[in-house]
């Protein structure tokens, strides 16, 4: 569980997100401390993979601060922002591979982008990366020739090719059995475990919720805010609010 600090790991400080003409989600505030497992939880549609795009720089939100480590991402150059970004890796919902690539390649693509290392060194790191996804040996397959559980880990071995701080998911367990999806969780949890790393989880899948996630944010489609956060299993025991409470309790279409 993460320990609250002065600085954390990640901050979002009054934030508007969305579209020209179509305001997604206003006044989002919470805190990432580092060593969380962060959970972003809310329906299908409610603006959950928007202001994913916030966090991790792919879309400028309308107002407000994304902060890393007390540093304000969108008040950076592009060179800052560059540096901020290294410290992050991204697993996104459908893994993203190349698939003219085979699954070393894939991780070692970062690698060869973004570090110095000579190409014995990139070829170590590759081989340790997937064994620590469970994938040591698959360095000369292609994407197509393994199964879907393989390349979301194949997917997650290449965020954290360059030592990440932080690691985003993007409905990680989205497409996957509840075998494979409770696999998935369980290594979340030994990364996050084994690399000291904090995670953000983008999902509205319950299981994997309840598995993994030690705080929280709630977004609220209707009313286009957070409207809780905390332990995900606080929450459920003890909110008032129908809306959260049917969500957890899945008393409706998710």
């Amino acid at each position: 569980m993460g320990t609250t600090s002065a600085v954390a790991a990640l901050e979002v400080k009054g934030l508007d997100i969305g579209y020209i003409g179509h305001p997604v989600m206003h006044a989002l505030n919470f805190r990432v401390e580092k060593g969380d497992i962060f959970i972003v939880m809310g329906v299908n549609g409610c603006g959950k993979s928007t202001l994913l795009k916030s966090l991790i720089g792919l879309r400028e939100p309308a107002q407000g601060k994304v902060m890393y480590d007390g540093k304000s991402f969108w008040d950076e150059d592009e060179a800052g922002q560059q540096v901020i970004m290294r410290h992050f890796g991204v697993l996104y919902q459908g893994g993203a591979l190349w698939s003219s690539l085979t699954v070393g390649e894939n991780v070692a693509l970062p690698l060869e982008l973004y570090s110095k290392f000579p190409a014995a060194k990139i070829r170590e790191a590759v081989t340790a990366k997937l064994s620590l996804v469970g994938l040591q040996g698959c360095e000369d397959q292609f994407p197509h020739e393994i199964s879907g559980g393989m390349r979301k880990r194949a997917s997650l071995a290449r965020a954290i090719a360059l030592d990440p701080q932080i690691i985003f998911f993007d409905e990680p367990t989205a497409g996957l059995d509840p075998i494979n999806a409770r696999k998935l969780d369980d290594l979340i949890l030994d990364l996050k475990k084994r690399l000291g790393v904090t995670v953000v989880v983008i999902t509205h899948e319950l299981a994997s919720i309840f598995a993994i996630g030690n705080n929280s944010v709630f977004l609220d489609g209707e009313s286009r805010t957070m409207i809780a956060g905390g332990d995900p299993k606080v929450l459920m025991a003890d909110s008032k609010d129908p809306r959260v409470i049917k969500f957890l309790t899945r008393g409706g279409s998710n």
